[in-house]
């Protein structure tokens, strides 16, 4: 059994590994696409907030707000004056033209009404009107902004208090507390996706691709008993899956702090070998699971294309699967809830990134997933014995 397994693995390693094209684009380039495109989108985020200045159109502006809005540097004022430039102003922000991000129109004499103004009398305050259209990325981003600046000068009207002065730090999450929040809300997800898509880059070819060409009749007239033809397709299977999700998975850490802006420091160093080791064995044995599954599907598909298309709606449950690790309500820790194939894998690692692993949850998720492709091994070689499923056109 052992020789034959490892005959079986080696022709699928192969078979993968000389092909150089399979290899640049289902191992390498998934994950050099996934961090020059999240960095790009990290740092194309920044650079246009860090450049962006709002371009106001103000009429009757206070010098207080114009004093309190040139210190931030983020607001370019345009003065106008009368009620037909007001208009034509407004128009063309409606209308989507170029000229300005914003219209604002405060009351003649807005200081000293603010000064005057009585809450306790019940009259009416002071108005300023922002004029915006949320259609258009830029004049949301200026009617926020002065909007900032408009609360801050409101506070400072009646500033009995401060909260949190100085330059103390009030923020008691510490950087592993940051770091595990956002690798255990982030990475189960991704890493479901990318051994899915590690997973149907190679399974379909490696069966439904055989049999659109012929050559699997080559392994089934062999004395090699179909068990092991089926056990060596999923464990290699499973491993070139995992080199493929492990590319996408470096390229989208590496990329996760430009992604961010930098605005939070994620540091990996506060899992330790035990967590890499938990990781790694829920990983293993949802490869498993997933190459089974993807496996049977292709071994009853009549070709590539097809086994694609079917294996696709399965993919997409498996990313909901993983977002429920995003979702505490659907976070169930009874390791009943650990049986459910897949669930129980995303469970597992939000558990191990957030330094709060179950391991009772953790064996029984890896014995059951051994289970289900122990199953989907007996399941793949009943198709293999099968002339109807594996030669039909």
């Amino acid at each position: 059994m052992k020789s034959n397994v490892i005959t079986v693995m080696k022709k699928e390693f192969t078979r993968f590994f000389m092909d150089r094209r399979m290899v640049l684009t289902t191992l390498l380039m998934p994950g050099i696409m996934i961090y020059l495109l999240y960095s790009f989108m990290g740092q194309g985020f920044v650079s246009s907030h860090e450049d962006y200045q709002a371009r106001v159109c103000v009429q009757n502006l206070p010098e207080s707000i114009e004093a309190m809005a040139a210190q931030g540097e983020a607001i370019v004022f345009s003065e106008i004056s009368g009620e037909q430039e007001r208009e034509q102003a407004v128009k063309e922000l409606e209308e989507g033209e170029e000229g300005y991000d914003l219209v604002a129109v405060f009351p003649e004499g807005f200081e000293e009404q603010v000064a005057a103004y009585d809450m306790s009398a019940g009259g009416q305050a002071p108005a300023v009107e922002l004029y915006y259209n949320s259609a258009n990325t830029d004049s949301q981003s200026a009617y926020s902004i002065l909007l900032e600046v408009l609360d801050t000068y409101e506070s400072s009207l009646a500033n009995k208090f401060d909260v949190n002065p100085g330059e103390n730090v009030y923020d008691l999450a510490t950087e592993e507390d940051m770091s595990v929040q956002i690798f255990s809300m982030m990475v189960p997800m991704l890493l479901m996706v990318f051994l899915f898509s590690g997973c149907m880059a190679i399974a379909p070819e490696s069966i439904a691709g055989e049999k659109e060409r012929g050559t699997i009749a080559t392994l089934l007239v062999t004395p090699m008993k179909r068990s092991h033809l089926a056990l060596g397709k999923i464990v290699s299977l499973s491993v070139i899956a995992i080199l493929c999700g492990f590319s996408s998975f470096v390229g989208t850490m590496l990329s996760l702090p430009k992604l961010m802006g930098g605005e939070v420091s994620i540091n990996a160093n506060v899992y330790g070998i035990q967590d890499y080791l938990m990781l790694l064995l829920v990983i293993l044995s949802t490869a498993l699971v997933i190459v089974a599954l993807v496996s049977i599907v292709s071994a009853y598909a009549k070709n590539v294309k097809e086994a694609t298309s079917w294996v696709t709606p399965i993919m997409i449950v498996s990313m909901l699967l993983g977002v429920t690790s995003m979702v505490d309500s659907l976070c169930m820790t009874e390791p009943v809830w650990f049986l459910i194939p897949l669930y129980n894998s995303a469970q597992c690692m939000s558990g191990i990134f957030s330094l709060e692993a179950d391991m009772v949850n953790i064996a029984v998720t890896v014995v059951a997933n051994i289970c289900y492709a122990g199953v989907g091994v007996f399941v793949l070689t009943k198709m293999f014995d099968s002339e109807k499923v594996m030669f039909s056109k």
